[in-house]
């Protein structure tokens, strides 16, 4: 029995703030196109932009952060990152034209990125090794319910108040999380030996990116861009399959699934092995996908949605720990912004190459390639990864 504590009052608190950080994200992800077109009267494409500039500027802020951990500390990034969070949520209520809102979404973006990384490496810096699947599992709950309880937030918001109080909730919601990122300890890291420090010191990419964890990536990329043509298109696809009264509850569905199967799957992931995790994940993934390519009826909907939360939900959580794995302690934060570098550009990509394919395949032939993607995915984890590591 593993007698190694988990659940800490920094896991605890670390958890808490990455789930504001994340709940302000997917809120506005679903507000801010309306805004920019109500507001602005900005065309379909520039409200694309508004949305999509955001994760070019997380990518931004992440490739940075990594760094910047080394030598400043993950606390400090944090508590720096947040106290940016409220006042470019602040910005929001200056935004007078349009271009001033892009500008204030990319550098949003830029602190979102830099908070997201913060967290994202505190964590591993305090889960004990032997509990990281586990423990990353839990960790990344915060942002499942951030996927479900932000768009319902954002949607119940525009129906029933303005724009202005969704600025308002934001700004408190990032002060809730500069707030707490003071409770937090200073968490404990190896410092790095002579010959890396001056490594650290000169320009090199490996100061940028873990090498470790780029394998990994690679995959989450290719998992990441198949997924983005879900959230990117599902309100168009259900409107036009007549089933939009049944889109909101799909991310509902697949937040519950995830919350329910997370920790099992972070369990058999730490006692196990990655492999009985990794595989059977995406291929249910691609069950999920191709489900959601055919769905006619209500019912069928949900379950896709159901199904990609069993498979594409746990397998975020389960990658982010293969990122981790066998890094030194003190290049955690570069494996962890590396990560999710690949994330964002899957996702920052995905909607403007994949809308390029609908008019050619339609939404249902977008979803069966994506079926495709996703199965491909299973021998290209072999060859990068599971043939070379111990548990496969």
């Amino acid at each position: 029995m593993n007698n190694e504590r988990l659940w800490t009052k920094d896991f605890v608190t670390v958890s808490v703030v990455n789930f504001l950080v994340f709940l302000t994200h997917f809120l506005l992800l679903v507000t801010i196109a309306s805004y920019a077109v109500d507001k602005f009267q900005a065309s379909t494409n520039m409200a694309g932009l508004v949305v999509g500039i955001f994760i070019i500027g997380a990518l931004i802020g992440r490739l940075g952060t990594g760094r910047i951990i080394e030598d400043a500390g993950s606390k400090r990034v944090l508590i720096v990152s947040t106290l940016f969070f409220i006042i470019t949520s602040a910005l929001y209520f200056a935004a007078t034209n349009l271009t001033l809102l892009i500008i204030i979404r990319f550098i949003h973006g830029v602190v979102f990125g830099a908070a997201s990384t913060a967290t994202g490496t505190i964590v591993a810096q305090i889960i004990p090794n032997s509990r990281r699947g586990e423990g990353i599992g839990y960790y990344s709950i915060g942002a499942v319910i951030a996927v479900a309880l932000g768009p319902f937030a954002g949607v119940l918001l525009i129906q029933q108040a303005d724009f202005r109080m969704i600025f308002m909730v934001i700004s408190i919601l990032a002060a809730g999380s500069f707030a707490m990122s003071f409770v937090l300890s200073k968490p404990i890291c190896k410092s790095p030996v002579q010959n890396q420090v001056k490594a650290v010191k000169s320009f090199q990419i490996s100061n940028f990116f873990e090498f470790k964890a780029i394998p990994i990536s690679i995959i989450i990329l290719v998992i990441g861009f198949s997924y983005s043509g879900v959230l990117a298109f599902i309100s168009l696809y259900t409107k036009q399959i007549h089933l939009e009264d049944v889109a909101s509850f799909y991310f509902l569905v697949y937040a519950i699934t995830v919350l329910v199967s997370r920790p099992f799957s972070g369990r058999l992931f730490d006692m196990k092995g990655a492999k009985y995790v990794v595989y059977p994940c995406i291929f249910i993934f691609a069950v999920g996908m191709l489900l959601f390519s055919q769905a006619n009826h209500g019912i069928t909907l949900l379950l896709a949605g159901a199904v990609i939360g069993l498979g594409y939900g746990n397998f975020i959580s389960s990658a982010q720990a293969i990122s981790m794995k066998e890094v030194s302690p003190h290049r955690l934060g570069l494996a962890t912004s590396t990560y999710f570098i690949f994330v964002d550009l899957g996702f920052g990509v995905g909607p403007y190459l994949l809308g390029s394919l609908i008019p050619f395949t339609g939404y249902r032939g977008l979803y069966l390639i994506m079926t495709v993607v996703i199965l491909a995915a299973i021998p290209l984890y072999y060859f990068l990864i599971g043939r070379k590591a111990s548990d496969g």
